[in-house]
């Protein structure tokens, strides 16, 4: 029955992961983005430097091929009268390409040399230039859309955000892995909290490991003081009843009819204030085990001791998976109490939210809806609605609610629109909470 986990730690640190992530690519994005401008002036100036000498060798032997050997796909070339770019730039970027051509070809240091920047197409870049060759005679070259090809930037921007996500799904992984203990333990404290014995396995780190023994001790401790304290009220309860049995007999040889009426009353009271407290202690420590079962059939078994005072107003079998002896004291417990504080109870039992629900209603003087978490408590009275004198110890509500909290069911309520107090007793479904 362990609840659906999600630890909020967990989603701070994978926040952590994401944030750190963006982090590192976004330095690596900057990182490479500026080594890149450097690659590709490097790599265009080494192009342009290659194609003016082979261009110049070419040119001597034949300068019919020199444009069609020059040309490709991504360079255009042709020999001509004049040059293309008619005056030299004095653009930073163009100077440090022009500069780095003669630190790869030296011996072009002599040479008229103008490098230009267009854009023919939106979002393109040629870079065009014309150099002087020999014979007098100018090279003009074009090197189409100089951003379109595979930078090294874009590689390792790939390459980083590749592994960004990589460490990032490890890194969900190994918090997945390493927190399943802690997530466990968090299951087990809630069960704990519920009232529930659930043993922990005790692995993981060492510190998960001495506090899912810690845990385990703890929950030996509670289960040792809960058996002492219904042990100490079973022998309580025991020695109690043979004095309050003298006390009836007692009260049957007196000779005045009132005071021995007043003695079996009381009696009576204290005998009934020892089964509610043992019902109510019972419910802290009861085990049960889910099984199928008609909910409409057990209500019936529920109800069969109160005749004309307890009616169910739903038609047809509602089945369900859940705990069978909580879930019919708990009905039993709310049965009693619309009995006692209004007369009656008319039971329905219906689906909501995908599970069933079980309605109890009375019409009693109904409890202020201000109250409706103080009557959870025990031994909770309400003075304007059940007088001192009204039968009843506050811990049929009480105990109601002690078997739904252990058991993974709810209990609510509402007032009726025609007076009176409605319970909703919510059917516990095992494993879906």
């Amino acid at each position: 029955m362990a609840r659906a986990f999600a630890p909020r730690f967990a989603a701070y640190l994978t926040l952590v992961f994401i944030v750190l992530g963006v982090l590192q690519l976004a330095a690596s994005l900057v990182f490479y983005q500026s080594i890149d401008r450097q690659t590709l002036d490097e790599d265009h100036a080494r192009r342009i430097a290659e194609l003016l000498v082979v261009s110049d060798r070419i040119h001597a032997a034949n300068p019919a091929l020199t444009a069609p050997t020059m040309s490709t796909r991504h360079l255009a070339a042709a020999v001509g009268l004049q040059p293309t770019v008619k005056t030299r730039t004095a653009d930073g970027a163009l100077s440090r390409i022009g500069a780095r051509i003669i630190d790869w070809e030296p011996g072009l240091a002599g040479r008229d040399l103008r490098l230009a920047m267009e854009q023919p197409h939106h979002g393109k870049s040629d870079l065009v230039g014309s150099i002087r060759m020999s014979d007098g005679h100018w090279l003009n070259f074009r090197s189409r859309d100089i951003n379109s090809m595979w930078p090294v930037a874009l590689r390792a921007t790939v390459l980083t955000l590749a592994t960004t996500t990589a460490c990032f799904v490890l890194g969900l992984i190994a918090l997945h892995v390493l927190t399943r203990p802690l997530r466990r333990m968090i299951d087990a404290a809630d069960a704990i909290g519920r009232g529930r014995n659930v043993m922990v396995q005790e692995g993981g780190t060492q510190d998960l490991r001495k506090l899912a023994h810690s845990m385990n001790l703890m929950q030996e401790r509670i289960a040792r003081l809960l058996q002492d304290q219904a042990k100490s009220f079973e022998a309580i309860s025991h020695d109690l009843r043979t004095p309050l049995s003298r006390q009836k007999v007692a009260a049957d040889l007196l000779d005045d009819p009132e005071l021995g009426s007043v003695i079996r009353s009381s009696v009576d009271e204290m005998e009934a204030l020892l089964a509610s407290l043992q019902r109510f202690l019972r419910a802290q420590h009861l085990d049960a085990e889910p099984e199928r079962l008609d909910l409409v059939e057990l209500a019936h078994e529920v109800l069969s001791p109160y005749a004309e005072q307890a009616r169910i107003v739903t038609a047809g079998p509602a089945h369900a998976v859940t705990f069978r002896e909580p879930l019919a004291l708990a009905l039993l417990a709310l049965v009693e109490n619309a009995i006692q504080f209004g007369g009656e109870a008319r039971i329905s039992i219906q689906r909501h939210d995908r599970h069933w629900r079980i309605e109890i209603a009375d019409s009693g003087p109904g409890i202020p809806s201000a109250y409706f978490d103080a009557i959870l408590d025990p031994f909770f009275r309400l003075d304007t609605a059940r007088a001192r004198d009204t039968n009843g110890f506050g811990l049929g509500i009480p105990t109601a609610h002690r078997l739904m909290v252990r058991f993974d069911g709810h209990l609510s309520f509402a007032a009726a629109p025609d007076g009176g107090l409605i319970a909703r007793l919510d059917v516990p479904h095992p494993g879906e909470n």
